[in-house]
């Protein structure tokens, strides 16, 4: 049986609130799950010490027995220090458009002959 740590959503429209679950992989985002690890609170500032709360013990519990966190929970377990931060391949995802890069020229150029008549 494939296991994973992931998300269920729970809530209702545009009140989104998460749980998360061990659940085997066949099963639907928000179905059946084997047991319930913690919750995820969107809505809460990102500071707050609610917005994800985990049990730790039953998380590394599960990991043990070979679950895998989806990437949104591995983020969070990395947050907690519960597994080691990895790099991620987002190369061209961070990368500005064509249209912001030609945005950014044109404002260095403005900026350049400010520069050089104030030096005058």
């Amino acid at each position: 049986m494939a296991m994973k740590i992931r998300l269920a959503r729970g809530g209702s429209k545009k009140r989104p609130h998460y749980a998360v679950v061990a659940a085997d992989s066949r099963m639907a985002r928000d179905g059946r799950f084997i047991e319930k690890l913690g919750t995820y609170n969107p809505l809460l500032a990102k500071d707050d010490e609610r917005r994800v709360v985990l049990n730790v013990e039953r998380v590394q519990y599960w990991l043990g027995q070979g679950a895998q966190p989806t990437d949104r929970v591995a983020r969070f377990l990395e947050t907690a220090g519960i597994v080691a931060k990895k790099e991620r391949a987002n190369l061209k995802k961070g990368e500005p458009g064509k249209k912001a890069k030609e945005r950014a020229e044109e404002k260095a150029a403005k900026a350049a002959e400010a520069a050089e008549a104030a030096a005058e």
